[in-house]
């Protein structure tokens, strides 16, 4: 069984969505990875918002939905975990890091866009004034972002891969709040339902996907999680 959670997921913890009324881009307008890598003003920009936690991304705790799902990889159905979230709450659930593919990264630390070296975002907030320059690495020197993928930054290539390889292995795959309009990830139920596997959908609000699905349930994730 292969699990693929998006933002419903979290919604559910107090973590904004995206693009609904009221969600992180309607309050804010998100910044590009090319301004990032070209603008100083741009870079502390976004790192006020990171240290600020304004997104929302960062200091909410695992829901019903999370604490079941690292229950049922616990106990051996659910082999992987993929999630298009930044929140890290599969892991502080207790999900295993390892069986957890993110898809589009995580909030809660910072890389070097050179070297790939990991920075903690406590650390990072110690030398940094909202006037100042923005956080460079301690160890080459070059631009450090939060491990978040912007828009136009490139997908990480080897957390695609395990995931399409994980969808195409998978007996059941089980959507579970996603829109399923994020592209490349929303094509991993499809690979899945090609490959054989029966699908199912959990998400409030109908997706393009419902039709392919063998069950499709709008219903809240972790009420119906606790009861499964």
């Amino acid at each position: 069984m292969v699990v693929f959670t998006g933002a419903g997921m979290s919604t559910e913890s107090g973590v904004p969505d995206f693009r609904s009324p009221g969600g992180v881009w309607s309050r804010m307008k998100p910044i590009p990875f090319q301004d990032f890598v070209s603008s100083e003003a741009a870079r502390r920009e976004a790192w006020r918002r990171a240290f600020s936690g304004a997104a929302g991304w960062t200091g909410a705790k695992p829901n019903a939905g999370h604490l079941v799902l690292a229950r049922l990889m616990a106990a051996g159905p659910v082999s992987t975990l993929i999630t298009q979230n930044v929140d890290g709450l599969h892991q502080e659930a207790g999900s295993p890091a390892e069986r957890v593919i993110e898809l589009h990264g995580n909030a809660s630390y910072a890389v070097c866009l050179g070297c790939g070296l990991r920075h903690e975002l406590a650390d990072l907030r110690a030398g940094w004034t909202e006037n100042g320059p923005s956080p460079r690495c301690r160890a080459c020197g070059d631009l450090v972002k939060t491990a978040t993928i912007s828009f136009g930054q490139p997908m990480p290539r080897d957390a695609l891969a395990r995931a399409e390889a994980a969808a195409r292995a998978c007996d059941l795959f089980l959507v579970l709040g996603s829109s399923l309009q994020v592209y490349p990830a929303a094509s991993l139920p499809l690979i899945a339902r090609r490959e054989g596997a029966t699908l199912a959908i959990v998400n409030r609000e109908p997706t393009d996907q419902d039709p392919y699905a063998d069950l499709v349930l709008h219903a809240e994730i972790g009420r119906t999680l606790e009861r499964i």
